[in-house]
């Protein structure tokens, strides 16, 4: 069998465990100034992107239309 592992030293107040000390982030924002988040895509993009579908749809729409006539 093995001996048990020594505890704590009661010697000491305060233990610190390595990492990061107290009162200090581990995980920073970034460098730079603070910039609100955007509300992402822009209105002109979607626009775009809705007009393109509905012209893909209207034309196979026809074409189905043309096939069964």
């Amino acid at each position: 069998m093995s001996a048990p592992l020594p505890g704590p030293d009661p010697n000491k107040t305060s233990q610190h465990h390595g990492g990061v000390p107290p009162g200090e982030s581990s995980t920073g924002s970034g460098v730079g100034p603070y910039r609100p988040i955007t509300r992402g895509w822009g209105k002109g993009p979607l626009v775009v992107i809705c007009l393109v579908a509905l012209a893909c749809a209207l034309l196979f729409l026809a074409y189905a239309i043309m096939l069964n006539i």
